[in-house]
């Protein structure tokens, strides 16, 4: 967990992709390229490009995974997990364990919780790994 302390903290800014500032896809991209040297797409708004568009959409969207995210079989560090708000997979969080995860906390900043609260479990669906990581990698 020791990486993640780094990005504990963050502040929240819609559509922010940095340090300075981000939302849950914005926190999800920095980690991945900083910590993984993976580039995500931007996926800022109105500028969407359609493969960013597919891209984000097979992983919190009801697409089939076409794109470079697939389900992973048991949570492992860095998978990307889905949950909902309301009926729409909406926010994703960071894996840092199958029992903590890092994520942006509404409109507060980036946190460190347990995956066991009630709130993640009733809302959880499911964890996804990126292609470039290997569906088996640690």
């Amino acid at each position: 967990m020791s990486w993640a302390n780094a990005y504990v903290g963050t502040p929240y800014a819609d559509l922010g992709r940095s340090k300075l500032g981000c939302d849950c896809w914005g926190l999800a991209r920095l980690v991945y390229e900083q910590e993984l040297g993976i580039t995500l797409p931007s996926y800022l708004g109105d500028y969407v490009s359609a493969e960013e568009r597919a891209e984000i959409d097979g992983l919190i969207g009801d697409a089939e995974h076409t794109g470079p995210w697939r389900p992973s079989p048991q949570i492992m560090p860095f998978d990307l997990l889905v949950f909902r708000r309301g009926r729409l997979r909406s926010h994703i969080g960071i894996a840092l364990s199958a029992r903590h995860m890092l994520h942006m906390d509404g409109e507060d900043q980036a946190r460190i919780v347990r995956l066991a609260e009630p709130r993640w479990q009733t809302r959880y669906c499911g964890a996804y790994r990126h292609v470039k990581r290997g569906v088996n990698a640690q």
